[in-house]
């Protein structure tokens, strides 16, 4: 049950704001100050959107259920006594519906993780890898069995990082009961996780974090400190004209059609391309036509997906396979409070954790594009946008 994200515009602007200064590599403290003005400002928004829907408070069974008729018994009691049964020193776990209708969340409304085949695990991960040998042996019907089939698997050291948020919920917002309450609670989990988990899974460096996409993860790559090395490019694409974009979009999908160990892999139709806000409009001009009938028809080749980040890196495209990367959250997700830290601003701050983990299953899963397109869409800009909602960098470049 989070908020309609449409609606948090001051949200939205925040949340650009720090994904361009995390891509630019700004300094610690000048990410951490844009990370709690993004959460400042999803706050304040939803603050807002409940004034806009609430005029009566929500104390009953019932009437929480016309807020969220998926609130559980169990979900209204927890939610109910979180504000006096958590203290300081004490980690509670989320009730397990609200834990699946947030991991939900996560996949339905950021694309990325629903690509990236986000799943939800027990807290003890392993990941196992598996490839085909041996070959056909042909012979006579009753010959004995000259060839087999043999499954190697390899088991691969799955450490999990540990993925924290801070929750903050007005004392006002208490009144109007547990679904409103839950409201407030899952929305900002989700979108702070979602924000993490994006940012990692594409870009990460594997030190305390997950392994990103864009990651040199070979058995010879050079991982110093934990670090894995950047992937080179595999070369530019630029879109040029019609057969030129069928071009680049068959080689993609061609090169990822092989695993490292060069045995094949289904990639024609599963194939994604990570891009950053904006440029995707390049994407669709690039492939699109008009019929007989004068309508417009977007038709990219070979059935290749678009999905952008903030987090895609500028002037780059992150190419990777569907279900070639292996994205989890695990174990349960716990919850402190810590009711003293804003008893002045009249909020009642809490911390949620989880565990996650994510690295490709070989070098060859994900690559690396620049992107340069020849022919890109008209660079219009808006003349009164805000720094954070100028026309994104790689857009009409």
């Amino acid at each position: 049950m989070t908020m309609n994200l449409d609606h948090l515009v001051n949200f939205k602007d925040k949340k650009a704001a720090y994904a361009k200064l995390v891509k630019e590599g700004a300094s610690v403290d000048a990410q951490a100050e844009a990370y709690d003005d993004m959460m400042d400002a999803l706050n304040g928004d939803m603050i807002n959107e409940v004034a806009k829907q609430v005029d009566t408070k929500l104390e009953t069974f019932e009437a929480n259920r016309r807020v969220d008729p998926k609130i559980t018994n169990e979900e209204i009691k927890f939610f109910n006594e979180l504000t006096t049964k958590t203290g300081a020193k004490n980690e509670i776990v989320l009730p397990e519906t609200t834990i699946n209708e947030i991991f939900e969340d996560l996949t339905t409304q950021h694309p990325l993780l629903d690509a990236l085949g986000l799943k939800t695990t027990g807290l003890r991960l392993k990941i196992l890898k598996s490839d085909t040998k041996g070959t056909v042996v042909w012979g006579k019907i009753f010959d004995e069995i000259k060839g087999q089939l043999d499954q190697v698997f390899t088991e691969e050291k799955a450490d999990q990082n540990k993925v924290t948020a801070f929750v903050v919920v007005p004392n006002d917002a208490l009144e109007y009961g547990a679904a409103w309450l839950k409201k407030f609670v899952t929305t900002q989990i989700t979108e702070a996780f979602a924000v993490g988990l994006e940012q990692a899974f594409l870009t990460g460096d594997g030190n305390q974090k997950p392994i990103g996409l864009n990651r040199n993860v070979a058995k010879n790559a050079a991982v110093v400190g934990g670090v894995y090395p950047e992937k080179t490019s595999a070369g530019t694409i630029t879109l040029a004209d019609a057969k030129t974009t069928a071009a680049e979009m068959g080689g993609i999908v061609r090169v990822l059609s092989r695993k490292e160990n060069g045995k094949p892999v289904v990639a024609q139709g599963n194939t994604v391309l990570v891009v950053t806000p904006g440029a995707s409009v390049d994407f669709t001009a690039a492939a699109m036509i008009q019929n007989v009938n004068g309508q417009w028809v977007f038709a990219l080749p070979f059935n290749v997906q678009i999905v952008e980040s903030e987090f895609a890196p500028d002037g780059k495209v992150i190419a990777f396979v569907k279900g070639r990367y292996d994205a989890y959250t695990a174990g349960a997700l716990t919850i402190k409070q810590f009711d003293q830290t804003l008893a002045l601003e009249d909020m009642q701050l809490f911390t949620a954790k989880q565990f996650a983990y994510g690295k490709a299953k070989d070098n060859n899963a994900a690559l690396v594009f620049d992107f340069k397109p020849t022919n890109p869409a008209k660079d219009f800009k808006n003349p009164d946008a805000t720094a954070a909602t100028k026309a994104p960098t790689g857009l009409g470049k």
